[in-house]
This record gives C-alpha cells, sequence and structure tokens, in this order.
C-alpha cells in the first residue's frame, strides 16, 4: 500500500514517464514481506529501452523492472533507494522522507 503522495505528484511522475523521461515518485509503503522498509522510490519511463539503459548504469538488473501497467517502473528500496535518489540530486525525497 502507497500512502504520502499527492495526486498532483502521482499526475506529474505518470506525465514524465509518458514523455519518455525517467522519473522518481517516493513514498511511504506498508509491504508485509519487507517490514523493515518504510519507503518506495518508483523510478519509471515508458520508454523501456532508456528505462533498461538507466538501471544498467546504476547496476540494477532491468529484468527486474515492473511492466504490470501502463507505466513501466523499477522500485528502489533500501540503501540503493538512499544511494541513488543521493545521485540523482533529489535531496528533497530524501529531507521529505526522512531517509538521511
Amino acid at each position: 500500500m502507497a500512502f504520502g503522495v499527492s495526486r498532483h505528484e502521482l499526475n506529474e511522475w505518470k506525465r514524465k514517464c509518458s514523455e519518455g523521461e525517467i522519473a522518481f515518485l517516493t513514498h511511504y509503503w506498508v509491504e508485509p514481506r519487507y517490514p523493515e522498509v518504510k519507503t518506495i522510490t518508483k523510478v519509471g519511463c515508458c520508454d523501456l529501452e532508456r528505462l533498461k539503459a538507466w538501471c544498467s548504469a546504476n547496476g540494477l538488473n532491468p529484468a527486474y523492472i515492473h511492466l504490470r501497467d501502463e507505466y513501466p517502473h523499477y522500485d528502489l528500496i533500501g540503501n540503493k533507494q538512499i544511494e541513488i535518489l543521493k545521485r540523482e540530486n533529489l535531496t528533497d525525497h530524501l529531507l521529505r522522507f526522512k531517509l538521511y
């Protein structure tokens, strides 16, 4: 279950994805399989080849891209989430969700 994100933020993420941009959406997350994880960042892009290349460039296996809806995305959690948010200069995500 996702929460802590506005409709505007979600729509902006979808717009960027649809336009072929690499888009980031961080939100609170509750998943029984990962009780220690409180947030997740969805890295999306409807240009699947661009998203695959982004994953490979960041040491992530493109085989784990979620394709089950119209917005392909890769889920970042844990230390890799923090590492990539820092590398992408998304300080606002880190501060808002207290990931520092």
